[in-house]
């Protein structure tokens, strides 16, 4: 009997009718519910979002090749609406307030039919600052392949989490950088700091930021906890693993601000997709996942048993997050929340080796485009400059060069199409394929599109404060 185990995805499906929950149900249709639940963090107790398929779990799983055929009921009393990210729905149901469709209203239920496609590890959440308070969940999307081979499945979803609320730590932020201007200037000229040239608000502010790294920003926001499956690791998941068992970790970063470097530990990972799309296995245990990516990984549970810590290391600082993987009778030992050093910066080591199983076919480009990154923690201001002249005719093979002209780094998501990483820093190459990567600062990242589903689709900074103040463009089509 194949061994599985599956901690946060549950059953579920998506469909645009809105019909009574009864006749819904009668049509196969599957329930997603958008609610509140509490949590205990650190013993103090939390008010969060919850996002519950239709058997009372967080998330939805589906069959590839199937309809994502579901019943989105809003239960809050405030409006919202759900992204399916790493789908390529319709543009009419991608989940973007009023691009096109409204936001979901107090008590309004809607529903969503498209294909679901191919399998892969997917995720959902809210495209407003509800994300930060936990409104998002696992969506997977399980092949023929998946189903049938013997191996446990363990989905671990992180999160950074803030008892402030989200528009509160957006205005904190602002105001501070906007203070820390001026004395940064000062505090550069008095001493002779060089200026790059080409950037735009580059910060070495005399007011100690919560971490930096060789003069690059790493982190603007020092969190309460970090999460994985909605706990600390002050008491953490543990799930129990067979001997000699497969392991097959679908790892969500659904963080708002953090990156995270994934540490096995004394295991050896195998890296089999990225982002839901399958590679070309590579062997590793120090594995980074920026905001908004997927990491699956295989692990082979040593005979002799144990227990095993795969963690979450937050980059530029010394707390984790993470989850247990132990056998029967193992000695599960206290993990602590901070670790002795500091997560490292993420950089492009992981993505220059990656390559796609099923890369996109050969094909020069018909049109090609160049952004920006720009902008600085100084006045908290930061933007895409060059986004808007980005419009495409369907059937083009469309390239995109990202510019990382700033000194943080910016994981960049493309709604409604899947992109493969085609060269760094102009070196080309046939990498991943991918909707979400992390261009670090001075660097640039080119990817190649076929573009195939018509839309003004979102294309932004997956860093959720980043995004709010400016730094999210579109990817649209000619008519549309």
């Amino acid at each position: 009997m194949n061994r599985r185990h599956f901690l946060t995805a549950a059953l579920g499906g998506a469909a645009l009718l809105t019909l009574p929950v009864t006749q819904a149900q009668a049509l196969g249709r599957k329930s997603l519910t958008i609610g509140s639940r509490s949590l205990d963090i650190n013993g103090r107790a939390a008010t969060v979002y919850s996002l519950l398929g239709p058997d009372g779990k967080p998330g939805l799983t589906f069959d590839a090749g199937t309809a994502f055929d579901v019943e989105l009921a809003n239960r809050l009393d405030e409006e919202t609406l759900i992204h399916w990210h790493g789908l390529t729905p319709p543009w009419s149901q991608d989940g973007v307030p009023n691009a096109p469709a409204p936001l979901l209203k107090a008590g309004e239920t809607r529903g969503y039919d498209f294909p679901v496609g191919a399998g892969g590890t997917f995720w959902m959440h809210a495209h407003t600052l509800q994300e930060q308070n936990l409104l998002a969940a696992p969506l997977i999307v399980r092949s023929a392949e998946d189903r049938s081979t013997d191996e446990q499945e363990v989905v671990i979803l992180l999160h950074d989490f803030s008892f402030t609320p989200a528009a509160e730590l957006l205005a904190r932020l602002a105001a501070a950088r906007a203070s820390q201007n001026q004395a940064g200037m000062m505090d550069m000229q008095s001493a002779d700091m060089p200026m790059m040239q080409g950037m735009a608000g580059m910060h070495h502010g005399a007011m100690p930021m919560p971490a930096m790294t060789d003069g690059m920003d790493v982190n603007d926001i020092d969190y309460d906890a970090y999460l994985a499956n909605d706990r600390t690791l002050n008491d953490p998941e543990v799930v129990p693993v067979d001997r000699n068992g497969i392991v097959r970790l679908r790892i969500i970063n659904g963080a708002t601000a953090t990156a995270f470097t994934i540490d096995t530990g004394t295991l050896e990972a195998t890296v089999i997709a990225v982002d839901g799309q399958p590679v070309l296995p590579l062997t590793g245990r120090s594995l980074p996942i920026a905001m908004g990516q997927r990491l699956d990984i295989r692990l082979r549970i040593p005979g002799a048993g144990g227990a095993y810590p795969i963690l979450a290391l937050r980059e530029g600082a010394r707390e984790r997050a993470g989850i247990i993987l132990a056998t029967a009778g193992a000695d599960v030992r206290r993990v602590d929340s901070v670790g002795e050093t500091a997560g490292p910066p993420l950089d492009l080591n992981l993505e220059a080796r990656l390559r796609a199983a099923t890369p996109l076919a050969a094909k020069a480009a018909d049109a090609s485009f160049s952004v920006n990154l720009v902008g600085g923690m100084a006045g908290y201001a930061w933007s895409m400059t060059g986004a808007d002249a980005i419009r495409v005719r369907k059937g083009q093979r469309v390239e995109i060069e990202m510019r990382n002209m700033s000194m943080m780094s910016h994981p960049m998501h493309l709604h409604g199409h899947h992109f493969q990483v085609v060269a760094i820093d102009r070196q080309r190459f046939a990498g991943a394929v991918r909707d979400t990567v992390l261009v670090p600062p001075m660097h640039s990242l080119t990817v190649a599109i076929d573009a195939d589903n018509l839309g003004k689709w979102a294309f932004h900074c997956h860093h959720l404060y980043h995004m709010a103040v400016g730094m999210m463009a579109t990817f649209a089509y000619d008519g549309v």
